[in-house]
C-alpha cells in the first residue's frame, strides 16, 4: 500500500490543445495574477489555495515511536492527508519540517502559509507543540489546529459525554482523572474543564499534578491551576480510588486493582497505541463503558471523527480562526450522531459513519459564524 507514497496531484480542468493552454497558464494566467495582485482574497476563488491544509509536521512526536524525523514522518503526513480527502473531501498537502527549533517551526509555517487556508500540526513534542501553535494563531488569519491536541479532545469529550448519559450522570458530577500531560493530555483537560465536569486531576511520570510541585513548566503550572480541587498529592492510582472516569494518555500500565478500586459505573479511556493502559476484557470487569484508541475494539476514539469536519466547516466558511467554541460545537455534533443507539459498546460513531463529517462540517461552519470569524 505504501510503496510509492499514497498521494498523487491530479488536475481540475483538462489541457487538450493550444487554446486550453494558453488559458490555463501563459498568457491567460497573467489576468488572474493580475486580479489577485490587486485583491487578494479573490486568490480564495482563483486558486486552490484557500481550500487546501498543509499538514505539518517536524517528527519529533510521531504516534507512538517517539522523535524519528521528518523523512519517517513522512508515510504519517500522507495518511493524515489521505483522511482528510476521503473523509471530508479536504485536499491536504504534507508537509515534514528539517527543524526543531520553535522559532525556525513558526517562520517556516508561517512563510508557507499564503498557499494554504488552513494549518494542520501533527506530531509536534510537547510543550513544544503549545508554543508552536500559539503563535501561528497569532501570526495567521486562517485556522491552526494541532490535532494532537485538540482532535483528541474533541473526540473524547463527544464520547464522555454519551457515557455519562449512558449512565445517568451529568459530567458536573464525574470526578475524572486523565494520565498523560502531554499534548493530548492538557488539551483534553482544558476541554472536559470547558464542559464541565466537576473536577479534573491531571499526571505525569512523577504523579499528579498540584500547585507547588517542583518542576512544572509552564503549561504544566496553568494545569495546577485549573484542576484537582481535591488536593491529591501522589500516584495516578491513589487518585483513581473512588473516580468516575480514566481517560490514559500516557502510554502508561494501568494495574487492575486501580480499576477495581473507582467509583460504581466508572467510565475508562485507555487510549494509548498500540497498547492500552488496561486491556478491555480486564477494564469491564469493573467499568460500565470501556473506550480504546484502537479499531480491533468497540469505542475507539479516532481523530478521524473530528479534523475532517472540523476542516471542511472551517474552509467553507473561511474562518479566520478555529474558537473554542467551534471545538465543542463539533464535540456535541459528534455525540448527537450515536442518538438513540447509545449502548456500553457504542457511545461514538464509528469513523465509516457518513453521518459524522457532515454533522462535524455543519456544526464547526455555523458556530464560526455565531462567533464572527466566518468571511463568507
Amino acid at each position: 500500500m505504501h510503496r510509492g507514497g499514497k498521494l498523487e496531484v491530479r488536475s481540475t480542468v483538462p489541457v487538450r490543445d493550444a487554446g486550453d493552454l494558453s488559458l490555463a497558464y501563459t498568457p491567460g494566467v497573467a489576468r488572474v495574477c493580475t486580479a489577485i495582485a490587486e485583491q487578494p482574497d479573490l486568490a480564495n476563488d482563483y486558486t486552490w489555495a484557500g481550500g487546501v491544509v498543509a499538514v505539518v509536521s517536524d517528527g519529533t512526536a510521531v504516534l507512538g515511536l517517539g522523535d524519528i524525523g521528518p523523512a519517517a514522518a513522512m508515510p504519517v503526513m500522507e495518511g493524515k492527508a489521505l483522511l482528510f480527502k476521503q473523509f471530508a473531501e479536504v485536499d491536504a498537502v504534507p508537509i515534514c519540517l528539517d527543524c526543531t527549533d520553535v522559532d525556525a517551526l513558526v517562520e517556516t509555517v508561517a512563510r508557507l502559509a499564503p498557499s494554504f487556508g488552513g494549518i494542520n500540526l501533527e506530531d509536534i513534542s510537547a510543550p513544544r507543540c503549545f508554543e508552536v501553535e500559539d503563535r501561528l494563531r497569532d501570526l495567521l488569519d486562517i485556522p491552526v489546529f494541532h490535532d494532537d491536541q485538540h482532535g483528541t479532545a474533541i473526540v473524547v469529550t463527544a464520547a464522555l459525554t454519551n457515557a455519562a448519559r449512558l449512565t445517568g450522570r451529568p459530567l458536573g458530577e464525574l470526578r475524572a482523572v486523565v494520565a498523560g500531560a502531554g499534548a493530548s493530555g492538557v488539551a483534553v483537560t482544558n476541554m472536559l474543564i470547558n464542559a464541565g465536569i466537576g473536577d479534573v486531576a491531571v499526571s505525569d511520570s512523577k504523579g499528579v499534578i498540584y500547585q507547588g510541585r517542583d518542576g512544572l513548566n509552564p503549561y504544566k503550572e496553568a494545569l495546577a491551576r485549573r484542576t484537582n480541587r481535591a488536593g491529591f498529592t501522589g500516584s495516578t492510582e491513589e487518585a483513581l480510588a473512588g473516580a468516575d472516569v480514566f481517560v490514559g494518555l500516557s502510554g502508561s500500565t494501568l494495574p487492575e486493582s486501580a480499576v477495581a478500586g473507582m467509583a460504581r459505573d466508572s467510565i475508562v479511556f485507555a487510549l494509548s497505541n498500540p497498547t492500552p493502559e488496561i486491556l478491555p476484557d480486564v477494564a469491564r470487569r469493573y467499568a460500565r463503558v470501556v473506550a480504546t484508541g484502537r479499531s480491533d475494539f468497540p469505542n475507539q476514539i479516532n481523530n478521524v471523527l473530528a479534523f475532517p469536519g472540523v476542516f471542511r466547516g472551517a474552509l467553507d466558511v473561511r474562518a479566520t480562526t478555529i474558537t473554542e467554541n467551534m471545538k465543542v460545537a463539533a464535540a456535541e455534533a459528534l455525540a448527537a450522531v450515536v442518538g438513540d443507539d447509545l449502548s456500553a459498546d457504542y457511545v461514538i460513531p464509528s469513523p465509516f459513519d457518513p453521518r459524522v463529517a457532515p454533522a462535524v462540517t455543519a456544526a464547526v461552519a455555523e458556530q464560526a459564524r455565531q462567533d464572527g470569524v466566518a468571511r463568507r
